[in-house]
């Protein structure tokens, strides 16, 4: 177990190894990609699995199958509609801020990947181990709230915008308490590292000591990656589908994969932080 446990860390030495200097710039960038890469292999994995488990429990209560025509139980299902949405033409509605209605999918889906860069997955297996690490978390995660409301506006339509609008509200209103609800691990441990966060529960997790604090987060967590009952913002029966109405193809596709890579990042955190 405990060579398992090594392996990647010696699989990123051995890649050191290849250089003159193994702690140089072009070292360090090259091994800040790979893992970006693979936290991006992470994060379509987890998405993928994680929209036909969604699919398969919410066709529990009415005694449906859900997805079950591709694969095994149909667990490849997922695949196949997103082969589909990529032959989807791609509209960009009349009178929309064209660079805007395109930037904001990208942001989206980019800022999971910068957060989880600074999980630590295990032992020295952190992509960026930042001291300001929390801090920096919190920082990404704000952007997330200009690029719904980015979305929204670009599209030129009323139920966009006011999806928009709806989504930044919700975000900033519960960003506040999942602040504060880190805050006391941040005391405790007086760092804002992750890496030392998980080091400081060695003895005992900190959803033990700070109950009170989970919760919070757990509810914040909700809240800000825009699962039920907080979904305002998408609120289906009356704006349609919120800032994501006149997206299409591939740009749809983004947005309905950085909504699940923010849900695996944010359950990420909790598990790092509690």
């Amino acid at each position: 177990m405990e060579a398992l446990n090594n392996l990647p860390v010696n699989i990123a030495a051995a890649i050191r190894g290849l250089f003159a200097d193994p702690y140089s710039f072009w070292a360090d960038l090259t091994m800040t990609l790979i893992g970006m890469v693979l936290i991006l292999v992470v994060i379509v994995v987890s998405a993928l699995l994680l929209i036909v488990l969604e699919r398969k429990i919410a066709g529990w209560p009415s005694q449906r199958p859900g997805p079950n025509r591709l694969g095994p139980r149909g667990w490849f299902q997922t695949i196949a509609d997103a082969l589909k949405l990529l032959g989807k033409e791609d509209v960009i509605p009349g009178g929309a801020d064209r660079t805007l209605f395109k930037i904001a999918p990208m942001f989206i889906f980019g800022i999971p990947i910068l957060t989880l860069t600074i999980i630590p997955f295990g032992y020295k297996m952190t992509v960026i181990d930042l001291e300001l690490g929390v801090f920096f978390y919190i920082a990404v995660t704000s952007v997330a709230t200009l690029a719904l409301l980015m979305a929204g506006w670009s599209s030129n339509n009323k139920y966009s915008l006011l999806g928009g609008m709806r989504a930044v509200a919700q975000m900033i209103s519960y960003e506040i308490p999942i602040i504060f609800s880190m805050l006391g691990v941040v005391m405790i441990t007086q760092t804002f590292n992750l890496s030392k966060i998980v080091d400081a529960q060695a003895t005992i997790p900190f959803i033990f000591l700070q109950p009170l604090a989970f919760v919070i987060f757990l509810i914040c967590g909700q809240a800000e990656v825009n699962r039920a009952p907080f979904d305002l913002a998408e609120g289906e029966q009356e704006i349609i589908a919120g800032p994501f109405t006149e997206y299409t193809g591939l740009r749809w596709g983004l947005f309905y994969l950085g909504e699940y890579a923010n849900l695996v990042a944010m359950c990420a955190l909790g598990a790092t932080v509690f």
